[in-house]
């Protein structure tokens, strides 16, 4: 029985003896488990023309309310409704037969009117002669001063009232005062019409068309500090228009107004931009999507959007030194551009970034890095511009443009991702 028990303590002591042993012999197999790996981006300068964007307004340079000037019957409308019409073209044309006979009535006047300063001339200069040897007294001369004085007054009166009637004759055929698209007439042929009715139709101009958009104080400040450069000059700056579809316009614009005052009630601040609009798609009240952005795109250190994360102390990314250890750094980011970031602070051309794996990677940890190559497409680029929030330029863009706050920012890189 002793026997037994010893032969049963013996195998026990065995098992755990060996078990102990495969335990020291796992431990340096854990330990010694290959660097995890990694695929990391070498972070470079490439041109991005950085913009912002913002909801504005298409509104025509004028429109023009066409009045009648004098009252009569609408005789003839020479239009289309919905027409585009030239400066100079005949509208409507008002009856004439009432204004042409003022017109010969005020030059028979003026006939009239010669005719008896005429007279009045000859009769001042006889008695004028005769007054000379005392033949008239001196008091007929000066009344027959003062008759051909008031001769000439009388002409002066009916040649006013004759350029009167003309002009209201003239006044019957009524033309466009600008270029534009015709709206609807308010009155049909046949209608009585005077100084005091409504407009006959509206003229509304088609190009060029203003954008209007308002724009916050803190991105207008943003704006102006973007565009300031090194030497002192300003970045030269552009508009392009997106539609509610998605499409670009295909024209771009130029600033041509800051408002000198903000709206107390959003304090935003209004900016007005000039666009072209030969093909006739921008459309007096529309709403827009205003995207100020350079003209010539600026070299600018991007990084992929696949690196960067948000952590406790901000936005980070993981980058591998060249011994391959991982290091977070918190990064300042700009608008999108592509599939990237602009970055702002924190990172410097040449470093790698870590863009696949990065659930994998801690900081201080050692990884197998391999190299990951993108190359961003041309419409990537373009597209970086236009993804941002915010608004202004000329051939000399405004002194009063920059691009947007913290937020406006954040919300251009939610559109980026």
């Amino acid at each position: 029985m002793a026997s037994a028990i010893a032969k049963v303590w013996y195998t026990g002591a065995a098992i755990l003896l060996l078990a102990g042993c495969g335990e020291q012999k796992s431990a340096p197999q854990a330990q010694s488990a290959p660097p995890p790996a990694v695929g990391v981006h070498t972070i470079a300068e490439r041109p991005v023309t950085q913009g912002q964007e913002f909801i504005g307004r298409v509104e025509s340079i004028s429109q023009v309310d066409i009045l009648a000037r004098v009252e009569g019957f609408l005789e003839a409308q020479h239009f289309r409704e919905g027409q585009e019409v030239k400066k100079g073209d005949l509208l409507f044309t008002i009856e004439k037969d009432m204004f042409k006979a003022q017109v010969d009535q005020f030059q028979a006047q003026v006939a009239a009117a010669q005719a008896n300063l005429a007279n009045a001339e000859i009769q001042y200069q006889r008695d004028l002669a005769l007054v000379k040897n005392q033949n008239v007294p001196q008091s007929t001369v000066d009344k027959d001063k003062a008759a051909r004085d008031a001769g000439k007054a009388q002409v002066l009166l009916t040649q006013a009232e004759l350029e009167q009637a003309q002009i209201n004759l003239g006044y019957t055929d009524i033309y466009a005062p600008v270029d534009g698209k015709i709206g609807a007439t308010n009155y049909d042929v046949g209608n009585l019409v005077s100084p005091s009715s409504k407009p006959l139709v509206t003229v509304v101009t088609q190009d060029p068309m203003y954008v209007s958009f308002p724009v916050a104080q803190t991105e207008l400040m943003k704006i102006r500090e973007d565009r300031q450069q090194e030497d002192g000059t300003l970045t030269k700056i552009e508009f392009v228009i997106r539609f509610p579809d998605g499409s670009t316009y295909p024209h771009a614009g130029r600033w041509d107004f800051t408002s000198p005052q903000v709206d107390q009630q959003t304090d935003t601040v209004e900016m007005r931009a000039t666009l072209p609009n030969p093909e006739r798609k921008l459309i007096d009240g529309q709403y827009v999507k205003v995207i100020l952005r350079e003209r010539k795109p600026q070299s600018r250190l991007v990084v992929p959007q696949a690196a960067v994360q948000t952590a406790q102390g901000g936005t980070e990314v993981l980058v591998v030194d060249k011994d391959n250890k991982v290091a977070a750094k918190i990064v300042e980011l700009g608008q999108t551009a592509g599939s990237d970031y602009v970055v702002l602070k924190g990172l410097k051309p040449g470093e790698r970034v870590i863009v696949d794996g990065i659930q994998k990677a801690k900081p201080g940890q050692v990884v197998q890095p391999t190299e990951v190559k993108e190359q961003p497409s041309l419409k990537d680029q373009e597209q970086g511009g236009d993804q941002q929030q915010g608004g202004g330029q000329d051939n000399k863009a405004p002194d009063d443009t920059k691009p947007g706050d913290k937020a406006q920012d954040d919300k251009a890189k939610g559109a980026g991702q």
